[in-house]
């Protein structure tokens, strides 16, 4: 399995995915080797054991605190691997990364000296969103996959998301294995109509060299069919999952009165999320009801702009910016909050909701998101009517009768979302996926 984040060092769902994906996987004895880039500090992860690259092995143990021992990843082994590969970083945050790994000589080898030297002319001017440096860290990190590949056991390779699936093309030329990649997120959701082309190639390549494509919706699947030519019978919808939530704590209101409402944005302050959206459906109920504050709970390229938005729209003092948060203070805003709002341009599924609906906080979502798919006890509105949005908002905080139908219906329907049923999914798709190359053979 090929990845670029993993709890607890992650920017958005993928990680989240991952990590609820393989928990399950393991618990049903699916083995998986997992390979993250080296740029990504696992000396305080919470719940996996780490494998050096070089099979210098040094084994360690870990778990979320209050889990059972038992419900430790034990089929799931990670291997790090030579790469500065983040995502959503800035060129400077990128060279900042590189220019300490190579002051620190242990972590890093002259191989990838040598080759930043040879690509980083070469790789100049390709800025885009991710960075100038990140096609050559794709790259990159697909050499280094295929290496590791190459010296391992296995069944066949799963890669997820864009930045793996140059990783997962190498890797299956170098051993011969079937190649399952993971759609969580096109570039046509991230961009809307003006994708970058370079990403959009490296999609479409990888999604024709693959033997079968897992999408996370049917909105995801669609757009694999219609944008990138994919033919229908290649692609298999396996939706995800949730971790239920632990014991309840006593929320902290820091900024709010407690006689005020909290309607909540949690996510990437980016396009495909909305942000501006929220707003102008946030000014709205505030001129009818003005004990609400707003909370906007993430950080992304449009973070300056929505707080200038907000400023300018004149409701800065009713708006919380809380900056990207992790592992306790995301269970914090959430017991906070009476209403999560995702105004989604294109969201492929969306776990945020599920996550609010698992705290008992009911949920208003874009019907273009691939959550509004599987989520009945939702209210939906189209990201783009913001007085609709701004009606639906008022009538949860103004109607508790509503609220509590939402609460206690959407968090028994979040209940049947598991990612037991995920893995399951994903090994169907595995166990035909094999078979298929055996009968090849």
């Amino acid at each position: 399995m090929l990845g670029w984040e993993f709890p607890p060092f992650i920017s958005g769902g993928l990680g989240t995915a991952c990590y609820g994906l393989t928990k399950a996987m393991s618990q049903q004895g699916t083995e998986v080797l997992f390979a993250l880039p080296k740029a990504v500090d696992t000396s305080s992860s919470t719940h996996v054991k780490m494998l050096s690259p070089r099979g210098n092995v040094k084994k360690r143990t870990y778990y979320v605190p209050g889990e059972p021992l038992e419900d430790i990843l034990t089929n799931v082994e990670f291997r790090k691997i030579e790469s500065l590969l983040e995502p959503y970083s800035t060129p400077e945050e990128y060279h900042e990364r590189y220019e300490q790994i190579i002051r620190n000589k242990r972590s890093t080898s002259r191989l990838v000296e040598e080759w930043y030297e040879d690509t980083t002319e070469a790789a100049q001017g390709q800025k885009a969103n991710y960075g100038e440096d990140m096609y050559t860290e794709v790259h990159r990190y697909a050499y280094s996959a295929a290496r590791l590949a190459a010296g391992e056991d296995f069944d066949l390779i799963h890669a997820h998301d864009w930045m793996t699936y140059p990783a997962g093309i190498a890797a299956a030329a170098q051993t011969g294995k079937p190649l399952v990649i993971h759609v969580h997120s096109t570039e046509f959701d991230r961009s809307g109509e003006h994708v970058n082309q370079l990403v959009y190639d490296i999609e479409r390549a990888g999604m024709h060299a693959a033997d079968r494509i897992i999408a996370v919706s049917h909105l995801t699947r669609n757009i694999i069919i219609s944008r990138y030519g994919v033919e229908g019978e290649k692609v298999e919808v396996v939706y995800n999952g949730v971790e239920r939530n632990g014991q309840p704590k006593l929320p902290s209101r820091v900024g709010i009165r407690r006689n005020e409402k909290i309607v909540l944005f949690l996510g990437r302050i980016t396009m495909q999320k909305g942000p501006e959206y929220f707003l102008h459906s946030a000014k709205k109920v505030l001129s009818v009801m003005p004990d609400v504050k707003f909370v906007m709970a993430g950080s992304g390229d449009m973070m300056e702009k929505t707080i200038e938005m907000a400023a300018e729209l004149g409701i800065g003092n009713k708006v919380l910016f809380t900056g990207f948060l992790r592992g306790p203070d995301v269970q914090r805003v959430y017991e906070m909050a009476d209403l999560y709002v995702m105004p989604s341009v294109s969201e492929p599924f969306g776990i945020a909701p599920l996550e609010a609906l698992n705290y008992d906080v009911p949920v208003l979502i874009s019907k273009q998101s691939g959550v509004s798919e599987v989520l009945t006890h939702a209210l939906k509105v189209d990201f783009w009517d913001t007085d609709e949005m701004a009606n639906k908002i008022l009538a949860v905080l103004k109607y508790r009768p509503l609220q509590m139908t939402l609460k206690e219906h959407g968090n028994f329907e979040v209940r049947k979302l598991k990612w037991e049923d995920a893995a399951a999914g994903c090994n169907r798709v595995y166990q035909q996926v094999v078979t298929g190359a055996k009968a090849l053979n």
